[in-house]
């Protein structure tokens, strides 16, 4: 077994940016085919709209599964199996009759095999890194902006030479390299090793806590944290802002080809608008990390966090009020930079947030809740679409979705670090008032004894 903070730990994160670049990267190229499947399905926005937001919702409410599987097999079969998943589920889209079929085949089951290889990449780095944690999550998320550089242009050269049903079939080959990025995250020895022993000694029933949280009905809380959601405040603005955030985050990466396109710009130089947005992600997320590491952000990257979510929200304005191909290429930068920072903290927040112990079962609840405004989104966008005839319309209802959660992020964690602060003081205050009373009555107690 490896150790921690290890060699082995820069091949393992080697491992998850690659794993990253092919399941996260991917979503960024369906833009590139939205038109030719809805061409090929006669189908329509909204109909069409589902395909994506299928995907990305069970990328994400596969989190409590992808738990159970990481606690019972592994982070390493379980990514393993999801590269399987990837690649059965791309090569049966290729075949796909009717746009139902292309739902199920990559929708449902290489959208559940994304999930795996990501959410266990995702965990295995938490175990593998500990002194430099945010640093590893900042560089493993550029995986994933080397994947949103390559994969457009990698779809729009197949697009023209074998269609969109051989491009899928390419894809499945190339997301079976999953399984071997899986193979080299080999398991973590873990710093404070417990005996099954001591398990059983800790317990007053004599058996393990393990079984004895089962039994009392909280071995769910492992996977999904409703305890914390009820409770933890701060895990409060946290999911909820980012579950309000992600109903928008995601349409650009899904309508900017199309929006580009209906608005005169060719298809090929429309693609390279998301590989423009990638090729930014890779230079701008390991600064970051970087940055997110200043002692001036300490038990602050919340507000940076927020920040950047509300200017990700803003840039849209300049996508959908002024039309030319100069916007376009300033948006991508506008969004591609805020993006960086979004990707490259997200975890790390959630993280400090509730502690490594708690991570699990917070993702798992996170990504459920996540996946519900993901699901929606894009059909929202779509029908949108559908009943107006302008693209443009779904920048603004992004811009609105995305800046309200950055800025409700931003003050309620304020709000709850004002009140933690003034608890703190308030409690410091009579904390020193009690102790100077025992200083001044223990003289007097001492006088009367001698006298």
């Amino acid at each position: 077994m490896e150790t921690a903070d290890g060699k082995w730990s820069w091949v393992v994160l080697a491992a998850v940016m690659m794993t990253h670049g092919m399941t996260l990267g991917f979503p960024s190229c369906i833009g590139v085919y939205y038109t030719d499947l809805q061409t090929s399905f006669q189908a329509s926005n909204t109909e069409t709209s589902w395909f994506p937001s299928i995907i990305m919702a069970v990328l994400h409410a596969g989190g409590p599964l992808c738990s159970v599987m990481v606690e019972r097999l592994g982070c390493r079969i379980t990514v393993m199996i999801g590269g399987l998943l990837c690649g059965l589920g791309m090569v049966a889209s290729s075949f796909s009759q009717t746009i139902i079929h292309l739902y199920l085949s990559a929708g449902l089951v290489g959208g559940l095999g994304l999930c795996f290889c990501f959410q266990a990449g995702v965990t295995v780095l938490g175990y593998y890194f500990i002194k430099r944690r945010t640093l590893a999550n900042a560089l493993a998320s550029t995986g994933a902006s080397i994947g949103m550089a390559l994969w457009p242009l990698a779809s729009q050269h197949l697009l023209e030479s074998l269609g969109w049903r051989g491009s899928f079939l390419i894809f499945g080959g190339v997301l079976l390299n999953c399984c071997v990025c899986g193979a080299i995250m080999r398991p973590v020895r873990s710093p404070n090793p417990i005996s099954k022993k001591d398990a059983l000694l800790n317990s007053p029933n004599g058996k393990s806590n393990e079984s004895e949280e089962m039994e009392r009905g909280k071995g769910i809380q492992r996977y999904m944290a409703f305890d914390l959601l009820l409770r933890h405040r701060r895990y409060q603005i946290f999911t909820i802002g980012v579950t309000w955030m992600v109903l928008g985050f995601v349409l650009p990466l899904f309508y900017l080809v199309p929006y580009a396109t209906s608005k005169g710009v060719e298809e090929s130089t429309a693609a390279l608008l998301l590989s423009l947005i990638g090729f930014i992600n890779i230079f701008v997320r390991p600064i970051a990390g970087l940055i997110s590491q200043q002692k001036i952000f300490s038990g602050r990257l919340m507000y940076l966090f927020s920040f950047a979510v509300t200017l990700n929200g803003l840039s849209n304005l300049v996508c959908a009020s002024w039309v030319s191909f100069t916007a376009f290429v300033i948006y991508c930068i506008l969004y591609s930079v805020s993006m960086s920072f979004i990707g490259a903290l997200v975890f790390q927040v959630l993280m400090d947030t509730v502690g490594m112990k708690r991570f699990p079962g917070a993702f798992g609840l996170f990504t459920i809740l996540e996946s519900i405004t993901i699901l929606v989104g894009p059909p929202l966008a779509g029908l949108l679409v559908d009943y107006t005839d302008q693209y443009g319309l779904i920048f603004y209802a992004t811009c609105i979705a995305v800046t309200s959660s950055g800025i409700f992020m931003g003050l309620a964690s304020y709000i709850v670090n004002r009140n933690d602060a003034k608890r703190k003081q308030k409690q410091t205050t009579t904390d020193a008032t009690w102790n100077n009373e025992t200083l001044d009555i223990k003289p007097s107690s001492a006088h009367q004894d001698v006298l």
